[in-house]
């Protein structure tokens, strides 16, 4: 059995969508533009940061990208904003994640989350899903004032929790972080849970998998 299975969060174990689908009646016919717009400019703005050498934490750029999603759909509500970003900080999990990592736990690997996210929506997110007792370690790149696919932040993984890239089974469902993760030396799968077509395939191998659920059986 692998000894670590480190996972990224947003996407990958909690449902970035779940923040707006709690207000889809307050927002209407838009919702699901919000969202989608919500969490491309979330990343954009974290890849510009990033590569600008202008590192701000990610929740200053959530409150960034979701005003831009309210704006280019005519929104503005203060109070539903403020309803939104707390929503984020609460996100669901999905379905099968608790199952997995006490599954993992009980196998005996060490389990950790390496994020984008800042410390305290981390600290929020795992607490409202209840999953702080499944985890090892949650990880911030607050640590190296850079955004994933940066690969101080894989590197960051492995200097904190003390193994070799080869040692780490490395979960996410974005493929730009499969793809960096993976051409860092990690063993990747990522969590492809829309379908999508295949992504830098160059940058090294990925295993694709629908979710979660399978994973435990993987790394037996």
């Amino acid at each position: 059995m692998a000894g670590l299975a480190v996972f990224d969060a947003y996407g990958t174990l909690f449902d970035v969508h779940s923040a707006v689908r709690r207000h889809a009646a307050a927002l209407g016919d838009g919702a699901d533009g919000v969202s989608q717009l919500w969490r491309a400019r979330q990343l954009e703005y974290a890849w510009i940061a990033s590569l600008s050498g202008r590192y701000r934490d990610f929740w200053t750029l959530t409150g960034e990208a979701l005003d831009f999603a309210l704006a280019a759909h005519g929104i503005d509500d203060p109070a539903l904003r403020a309803s939104l970003m707390d929503a984020y900080l609460q996100l669901d999990p999905y379905p099968e994640v608790p199952g997995v990592l006490a599954r993992l736990r009980e196998a005996g690997v060490r389990t950790a989350i390496l994020s984008n996210g800042s410390p305290m929506m981390l600290e929020r997110a795992v607490k409202s899903a209840a999953l702080g007792d499944l985890l090892d370690a949650v990880l911030s790149v607050d640590e190296v004032g850079a955004y994933k696919p940066d690969p101080r932040v894989y590197a960051l993984a492995c200097e904190r929790l003390g193994v070799a890239p080869e040692a780490v089974a490395f979960q996410s469902s974005n493929a730009w972080d499969a793809a960096g993760a993976a051409a860092y030396g990690f063993r990747v799968h990522w969590i492809n849970r829309s379908g999508q077509p295949r992504e830098y395939a160059a940058m090294g191998p990925v295993l694709p998998l629908t979710d979660l659920s399978t994973l435990p059986a993987l790394l037996g």
